[in-house]
Formats: C-alpha cells, sequence, structure tokens
C-alpha cells in the first residue's frame, strides 16, 4: 500500500514539476540556446593543448571535441525536441520527488515538528543547494560551442560537489554535536580544494569577432537563466511533493507505523 501511494504520488509531482518545468526552460533557457547553436557554424579549430585543474587526466581537447561531434541523433527542432524535453524533465523530477519523500520520511521517523508542506521546503532547498547552486559555483552552466575540461573529469568534480554538499546538509539536519558545524563546512569545502577541472585557454577561443563578443554574452545569460529554472524546479518540488505527501504518504505511514509509537502524531 505504501509503495503503490508513493509510486503515485511521485508521479504526480513528477507531471506537475515537469510541466512548470518545460515552460519556464522554453521561456528562459530555450532562447538562448538557440541563439548560441546559430553561431556553432562559425567555430573554428581550438587551441588543443589545456591543463586541468584537477588532477585527473591531461587529455587534449580534440578527442572532447571529437566526442561531442560524434553524436549520431538529437530531436528535431520544435514539437519534438520540446516533447523529449518534458520527458526528460518528468523523469528527472520523478527520481527527485522520491528523494523529497524519502528524506521527508525519515526527518518524520526521527520526530520532526514540521509539518508536511515547511519540511518539502526546507528539503527542496537542500536539494538545491546540493545539486545546483554547490556544483554550479564551481563549474558553471556551458551554452552550445563552448569549449570545456574532459567530460569525465566533469562529471566526477560535479558529483564530489553534490555528494558533499548533500552530505553537510545531513549532518547539519541530522547530528546534534556542536561540531556538525565544522564538519558540514569541511564537507562543502572539499570539492573546492580539490579543484573543479577548467582549461586554461579561454572557452570560446574557436570564435572571433563579433561571434565571440555575442556568445560571451548569451553564456552570462545563460548562467542567471539555468539558475532561475533550477530555483523554479526545486520550488514547484518543495510545493508538490509537500502536498502529495500530506495527502497520500503521511496517513498511510501513520497507519501503518504510528500505531507502534514509531512515528509522532505532530507533523
Amino acid at each position: 500500500m505504501i509503495f503503490q501511494r508513493l509510486i503515485w504520488a511521485g508521479l504526480a509531482v513528477a507531471l506537475a514539476v515537469g510541466i512548470v518545468q518545460t515552460g519556464v526552460q522554453h521561456l528562459q533557457a530555450v532562447p538562448i540556446i538557440l541563439a548560441a547553436e546559430a553561431y556553432e557554424d562559425q567555430k573554428i579549430e581550438a587551441p588543443a593543448t589545456f591543463s586541468e585543474a584537477a588532477p585527473s587526466g591531461h587529455e587534449g581537447h580534440a578527442g572532447h571535441a571529437m566526442a561531442e561531434a560524434t553524436e549520431e541523433w538529437a530531436p528535431a527542432d520544435g514539437f519534438e525536441r520540446t516533447a523529449w524535453t518534458f520527458a526528460a524533465n518528468v523523469l528527472h523530477a520523478f527520481s527527485m520527488a522520491l528523494l523529497v519523500f524519502a528524506v521527508m520520511g525519515v526527518a518524520l521517523w526521527r520526530g520532526t515538528t514540521l509539518r508536511a508542506l515547511p519540511l518539502a521546503l526546507v528539503t527542496a532547498a537542500a536539494g538545491w543547494l546540493a545539486f545546483h547552486f554547490w556544483p554550479s559555483i564551481g563549474l558553471h552552466a556551458e551554452i552550445p560551442g563552448m569549449d570545456a575540461a574532459r567530460l569525465g573529469s566533469r562529471q566526477g568534480w560535479w558529483t564530489l560537489a553534490a555528494v558533499s554538499a548533500a552530505l553537510a546538509c545531513a549532518c547539519a539536519a541530522g547530528l546534534k554535536s556542536p561540531l556538525r558545524w565544522l564538519l558540514a563546512a569541511a564537507l562543502l569545502a572539499l570539492p573546492y580544494v580539490v579543484g573543479a577541472p577548467h582549461i586554461t585557454a579561454d572557452p570560446l577561443a574557436g570564435f572571433q569577432g563579433e561571434a565571440q563578443a555575442v556568445l560571451r554574452d548569451l553564456g552570462t545569460q545563460f548562467v542567471w537563466a539555468t539558475t532561475w529554472v533550477s530555483l523554479t524546479f526545486w520550488l514547484c518540488m518543495g510545493v508538490a511533493s509537500g502536498l502529495a505527501f500530506q495527502r497520500w504518504l503521511q496517513p498511510a505511514l501513520r497507519a501503518t507505523f504510528g500505531e507502534a509509537g514509531k512515528l509522532p502524531q505532530t507533523a
């Protein structure tokens, strides 16, 4: 019973958040991406020698460019692209909704006094910190055509930053020792002590003149656009998850575990 409610609640949240997310992306991020893609055919061969701030690997940029150039399929502009974006947003929102529900369930089991909606909003704020804000300080969002460090290095560092931020939030919320703040600060600092991977050359060195100036401006706009998109995603996630948890999951959890005295009757 709980599992079925969990899946249906997650799907309901995912559909609601996916619709809003797709709309916000269409208004904020998609125009910037399309504008940047218009300049991709003006790109010349970028410098092949670079080093990364992270200690992992020193492969040339040519391999990175070749990996991106060998894409065999991409959705066509228009409805097909929007439909696939919506599907990806729903799947992403579903996975995040299950994570938010899990954190809320643990908090309820530990005796939190927060009600469902405030608890969901606090959890969503931690999710935004861990999955967007903290990694994006070291690795900004990139527009099409921008050169970057090796994909594997960027993915590894992003994972380190996200996990470190998530553990810092867990320590701050779950531990009772005053040293939890010191541990949380150390976890937050860890990915930046390691160092985010970057190329030494200008990321837009493959473009010249007006194209480079326009793309540089688009890159700045894209960083802000993705920040607003992420904020909207996690705000909607917090509201929808809180309402769904209160409506479908909290009664089932209390019916199953509350009688045994394992869940508080507040929250």
